[in-house]
């Protein structure tokens, strides 16, 4: 069979709109699938109850699991009730936490994504501080003011230090500075970090910026940055899209080359 384009599944942020549910992803997340992993992407409904996991991955060559303006609900790794007004979208919760874990066992290559990146690390069983700020010794993650245009909400704005002989540490094309510079918009931060995670790159003041696990069977990095703003424009979101696509087209193309089962008699 002829090589195919791979297919990612983004799994979708529920929003209600006036009396309606919506299943929505942003379009930036889109465009890196498309342009950055050269693949096709496809939006996977958070429903209820929830699509089944390995229904979704017998469609999908991998899965992107995107940022958002909620948060993961802190009953799912034992935290403290959230404040009045904190953002949930627990169906996302309820769909992409189970697909994580059946992703990895599978061996289906994962980009995990700022509150992906936090998903990931509860999947595991990992925690999160629901307000890095409010941490002493950690500083302000959050995005700038509102006011402020989103170039400037999405400008970099701290250095990360990648650790050596890491997944990142390959993919970056200047290994020998040992780290770059990323936005931050995010007011969660990894507390715990799930056992089965290493520590890929941190802040200045020792936030966990991206993380990968030694024995996954197929690509997996989780960041808490935004590498899919203007990721063409990035030498680090370039490598960090094209490593994530090679994963893809390496599992789409052998997909297709598997001999298919004949049919019951």
């Amino acid at each position: 069979m002829l090589p195919r384009a791979p297919i990612v599944g983004i799994p979708c942020d529920r929003k209600q709109l006036g009396d309606h549910a919506f299943h929505m992803v942003g379009e930036k997340y889109i465009d890196a699938v498309r342009d950055g992993a050269d693949a096709v992407p496809l939006l996977i409904p958070v429903l209820d109850p929830p699509l089944d996991p390995q229904d979704i991955l017998a469609i999908v060559d991998g899965l992107l699991f995107t940022g958002s303006p909620s948060n993961v609900a802190p009953r799912l790794y034992g935290g403290a009730p959230p404040r009045r007004g904190t953002a949930l979208d627990e169906a996302r919760d309820a769909t992409a936490i189970p697909l994580m874990r059946a992703a990895e066992a599978a061996g289906v290559p994962m980009l995990c994504i700022c509150r992906g990146f936090q998903e990931l690390n509860v999947a595991f069983g990992g925690t999160l501080h629901q307000h890095l700020h409010e941490v002493e010794g950690f500083t302000d993650h959050r995005a700038g003011d509102l006011k402020d245009s989103v170039e400037e909400q999405y400008g970099p704005v701290h250095d990360v230090r990648v650790a050596p002989g890491g997944l990142l540490s390959e993919l970056l094309p200047r290994p020998e500075a040992g780290g770059f510079r990323v936005n931050s918009l995010h007011g969660q931060g990894i507390a715990r970090l799930a056992k089965r995670l290493r520590v890929e790159a941190e802040a200045p003041d020792g936030a966990i910026e991206a993380v990968s696990m030694d024995e996954a069977s197929a690509f997996l990095l989780g960041v808490q940055w935004h590498p899919e703003w203007k990721h063409g424009e990035n030498e680090v979101s370039r490598a960090i899209f094209a490593a994530f696509g090679q994963a893809l087209h390496a599992r789409a193309d052998g997909r297709a080359a598997a001999p298919r089962r004949p049919p019951a008699a």
